[in-house]
């Protein structure tokens, strides 16, 4: 009876992995412009407007597009938005980042998928690319 519960448990916990892993993201749901004036922290996500010129979002790009395991999932400089994901090395947590050129600001709104906390992970990430930019 305990290997059949083992076997059980193993099988729910690789379906749950897979559906993580593979989950469609739905363009419509994560490509939303930042919303705020103010940068601010909040749980299992972070927005920042930043002063960059108006090239920010180019140059902030680039940055994006070397990170491990990211991915534009919508929007492109040319539109003035972009959308990013970037995913967890072991599971694929999917994380989601997008950045709105606004003059000569940056609107930036990191968050996640599943879950309610995401260990400080958005925040470091966004401060990354944002140091980079410097």
């Amino acid at each position: 009876m305990k290997m059949i519960v083992v076997w059980v448990l193993v099988c729910v916990g690789l379906l749950l992995a897979g559906y993580i892993r593979l989950a469609p993201s739905d363009p419509s749901r994560w490509h939303v412009a930042p919303l705020g004036e103010t940068s601010r922290d909040m749980l299992g996500a972070v927005v920042r407007v930043v002063e960059t010129g108006p090239d920010g979002l180019a140059r902030l790009d680039l940055v994006a597009r070397q990170s491990p395991r990211t991915s534009v999932l919508a929007g492109s400089v040319d539109e003035g938005m972009v959308t990013y994901i970037t995913r967890t090395r072991w599971m694929g947590f999917p994380d989601y980042t997008t950045v709105q050129q606004d003059g000569d600001a940056l609107r930036i709104h990191a968050r996640l998928r599943f879950g309610r906390k995401d260990f400080g992970v958005n925040k470091a990430r966004v401060e990354d690319w944002l140091g980079q930019l410097q």
